[in-house]
């Protein structure tokens, strides 16, 4: 591991001021995946900007009736919260279904979205990766790919994303907005992940130096009608081998409304619209 600095970062404007002049520098919440990464010599950052302390942690309800959740919110806080629960149910199974209760109390729903692909080749220096070393090659491409992409890949990567979180907040058109030195900003969920393409190192849309700070939820009736389900190696602490976050309302007989989103088949949690389309206003059977 690389020797690092640390700071505690108490205000947000302070911390995008220091990422928007270090480019060395990340921001640390739970440090579920950032951390293995900079025992592993994937991650090596100079300075870590501990943002646990900001006021990010709450989960509220909007003017509109959605829900506001901040981005330090530990997932644990994140599936118990009884709105959460009530009117997203698959929001709550989803981070249930991802990592152990130990790590769950660690994690944040920020880090969460930015968390890297498990790829083993990633994971491996003595291996060629294009997400780790731009140009180097796609190791899975031609090797051992079970478990890889079969949506969107590209022969410069075929890692998917490994968030259950995510595929469930993708199905209910959440937002990410983030903060910069120049001002807030927001996008989302469906255009914050880039496509694959020739670049597989760019994986989100944030401006260089963002923090993100919360994440909003629509307010969507269909959602408290919803389930995730995910199919892994083992009953226990396992990432996916495929899964869905699907909502549906069923009003006499027909399919008044659908949404479906996918995991673990693409490098970003996959919005199934054909299919919501295609469902709409059939039958339910």
């Amino acid at each position: 591991m690389r020797d690092f600095g640390y700071q505690r970062a108490y205000d947000v404007s302070g911390a995008v001021a220091v990422l928007g002049t270090d480019p060395d520098a990340r921001y640390l919440g739970g440090g579920t995946n950032l951390v293995d990464l900079m025992k592993t010599g994937v991650e090596r950052p100079a300075l870590l900007v501990d943002v646990r302390e900001l006021p990010l942690d709450t989960v509220e309800t909007t003017e509109d009736g959605g829900l506001r959740v901040g981005a330090t919110v530990t997932n644990s806080d994140l599936a118990a919260h009884p709105d959460v629960r009530r009117r997203y149910p698959a929001l709550t199974q989803a981070v249930l279904a991802g990592a152990s209760g130990q790590l769950r109390n660690m994690a944040t729903v920020g880090g969460n979205l930015l968390q890297r692909t498990r790829c083993g080749y990633f994971t491996d220096l003595s291996k060629p990766c294009n997400k780790r070393e731009p140009g180097t090659g796609c190791s899975a491409v031609g090797g051992e790919h079970h478990n890889h992409a079969i949506l969107g890949a590209t022969d410069h990567c075929v890692a998917v994303h490994p968030s259950d979180m995510g595929v469930a907040l993708t199905a209910f058109d959440a937002v990410v907005h983030y903060e910069t030195a120049e001002g807030p900003g927001e996008l989302p969920l469906t255009e914050f992940y880039l496509p694959v393409g020739d670049t597989p190192h760019l994986e989100t849309s944030l401006p260089p130096g963002a923090l993100i700070t919360h994440v909003t939820l629509p307010p969507a009736p269909v959602a408290a009608h919803s389930r995730y389900r995910k199919v892994r190696e083992r009953a226990s602490y396992a990432f996916a081998i495929g899964s869905v976050a699907a909502a549906l309302d069923v009003q006499d007989g027909v399919v008044r409304d659908v949404r479906i989103g996918i995991g673990a088949v693409a490098s970003r949690p996959w919005r199934a619209r054909a299919a919501e389309q295609a469902l709409t206003g059939g039958p339910a059977t």
